[in-house]
């Protein structure tokens, strides 16, 4: 049998799974007429439409009134975290890399403390419904207009990947073009977000969490069963150096390290968490502080088991293929359908599990994408409309607003697909193209709660710096990745073992030095770093740069900084040092109160 034969027989998605597929789209599609008919049945209750009414409307459709539990919000969080991305992009990793990259969960740790201990109690403490309100307050409102702008430019280089991912492991396991069934699954996620809101968003996530798990499960057990259980999964990744210590090396352009994976791992979950509409927005949907940090701790238990059970799934691919590799046979036409692929050999001849997977894939997507659409509509009405308009917005206007920007920015995410489908691997590509506005976004916010020297002149400086820095760095290395200039080397692999025909002739691929890169042309360019220290990369730029301009321009007043805006520790060293400044007797009010006794 041909490649070209094997592929068009795997791909039997039959009437059984298109109904589980289907199944899961309506009952989003319900969960969000039911918020829908809820939030028209507290509208009716007012007698007046005023700015109050308005405000209330905003606050219930975007952060839930406040009074949202733990547990969905717990649930919620995982599923807009762990996207499509996440389900296929880290098996793939390990399955090309090895396990080197699961070392990042240790810094995922990491984050929590710096979540638990520095941001959280300043955002949740000013009561906001746009993270980016905060810059505003703590320096003016260019700031804040520049951090929305950058989540915005965030959203438009990421979301487009979410959605594209899942429409691979569609493609794969059905043949349908990714561009017909994009269009069609979007239209229901738009839908729901529009008229349900937040709550739509959070109660349709709890559901898609357990498809995802439930998917990933089931892959994870029947494909360990075929192949002969746990020991052969471990004996074969040891065998090619899948299974890895920690490597220590100083070289940062090598793909991954223990410093690239705590120190760069560290900022790019701080970005994703710490900082993001998307992610700030559930926590502030929780009525207290105490609330809030419970669901940092059993989120970031939940993204560690998920991402537990992506990488054994990278290392059972390999135990599953180790002997003809499907992407240098092309049964697999891209990286990231090499999930799908295991998918459909091992649950394909089951009715309904394939549609399952799939559904859990688009799960997870899905998630990700009400998640972005719902942060939008609070970025645009609360940093945008209402800073710009002077007069306040009626509760009509106030929802008309907020679910236009949901169709407006669902649409274009729809036509950047096209444009995603022409470059690389999803889990690099979504990590270097964020960090182009995250990295300067991280530098502010971070600058912002932990030095209070930093003033707005010095943080705007040090955005753009950092943007334009940054900008140039993910532009050049994507660019070399596309063209070939930088190539990343695999573990081993080997086609000796293939039971069908294929275009070239068998043999094993030794891929030796197993790790970095090798380059066609310049020895070393700062955009070859490993692309997990971009985030952190931009951030240091905008710290540092912010830092600098501000105390060499002397304009910062220590007493005038608002403490609440500041992290507890930073808050209270502030308040000991004014306490300590106004025990101090001013000598000139001493020889004023002498002259006055004297007169």
């Amino acid at each position: 049998m041909h490649v070209e034969e094997l592929r068009a027989s795997l791909q039997s998605f039959g009437w059984p799974d298109y109904v589980v597929f289907c199944l899961m789209l309506a009952i989003c599609a319900v969960i969000g007429i039911y918020f829908c008919l809820q939030l028209r049945g507290e509208s009716r209750k007012k007698k007046s439409f005023g700015e109050e009414e308005a405000a209330t409307s905003a606050a219930s459709y975007l952060v839930g009134g406040r009074q949202m539990k733990i547990f969905p919000i717990t649930m919620s969080l995982i599923s807009s975290f762990i996207s499509g991305i996440t389900l296929l992009g880290t098996p793939t990793e390990v399955y090309l890399y090895g396990a080197q990259y699961m070392y990042i969960m240790g810094s995922l740790v990491l984050m929590g403390f710096c979540m638990y201990y520095f941001f959280l109690p300043v955002f949740h403490e000013l009561n906001l419904i746009s993270t980016y309100k905060y810059l505003e307050q703590r320096y003016n409102r260019s700031l804040r207009l520049f951090g929305s702008v950058m989540f915005i430019v965030a959203s438009l280089l990421w979301l487009p990947i979410v959605i594209y991912v899942p429409a691979i492991a569609f493609n794969q396991a059905t043949g349908v073009n990714i561009h017909i069934v994009t269009p069609i699954v979007c239209v229901v996620c738009i839908f729901y977000t529009c008229i349900g809101g937040l709550k739509a968003v959070v109660w349709t996530d709890v559901i898609q969490t357990l498809i995802m798990f439930g998917a990933m499960a089931l892959v994870l057990i029947k494909g360990t069963l075929d192949i002969g259980g746990p020991a052969v999964v471990w004996q074969r990744a040891q065998e090619t150096a899948r299974l890895e210590v920690p490597n220590f090396s100083g070289d940062l352009s090598e793909r991954y390290t223990f410093y690239s994976l705590v120190l760069g791992g560290v900022a790019h979950w701080l970005k994703s968490n710490a900082i993001s509409q998307n992610m700030i927005q559930r926590y502030l949907s929780l009525p207290t502080l105490r609330d809030a940090r419970i669901a940092i701790w059993t989120f970031i238990a939940g993204v560690l088991a998920f991402l537990m059970i992506c990488g054994y799934t990278g290392l059972l691919i390999y135990a599953t293929y180790s002997q003809c590799d499907p992407l240098e046979t092309k049964l697999a036409q891209r990286n990231d359908q090499l999930l799908p692929l295991l998918v459909m050999e091992t649950l394909g001849s089951y009715p309904g599990l394939p549609g399952v997977f799939v559904a859990g894939v688009f799960s997870a997507a899905l998630s990700s994408l009400s998640t972005g659409l719902n942060s939008l509509s609070a970025v645009v009405l609360e940093d945008f409309v209402k800073t710009f308009r002077k007069r306040p917005l009626t509760e009509g206007q106030t929802a008309f607003v907020m679910r236009s920007v949901v169709v407006v920015f669902g649409i274009i995410f729809v036509a950047l697909v096209f444009a995603v489908e022409k470059l690389g691997a999803v889990l690099q590509l979504t990590i270097t193209l964020s960090s182009v506005a995250n990295g300067p976004l991280l530098g502010i916010f971070t600058a912002g709660v932990m030095l209070p020297w930093v003033n707005s002149k010095g943080a705007l400086l040090g955005g753009f710096s950092s943007l334009i820095v940054m900008a140039w760095m993910c532009v050049s290395a994507q660019r070399d990745l596309v063209t070939g200039d930088l190539v990343y080397k695999r573990k081993p692999y080997s086609t000796m073992g293939c039971n069908y025909t294929f275009a070239g002739e068998p043999r094993e691929f030794a891929s030796l030095p197993l790790d970095g890169a090798i380059s066609t042309s310049a020895p070393f360019q700062l955009y070859r770093i490993s692309y997990l220290y971009f985030t952190l990369f931009g951030a240091l730029v905008t710290i540092l740069v912010a830092l600098a301009t501000s105390l060499l321009l002397r304009e910062t007043d220590l007493d005038a900084v608002d403490t609440r805006l500041l992290t507890p520790f930073v808050r209270r060293w502030l308040e000991r040092r004014r306490h300590r400044r106004s025990q101090i007797p001013d000598p000139g009010r001493k020889s004023s109160h002498k002259q006055e006794t004297k007169t």
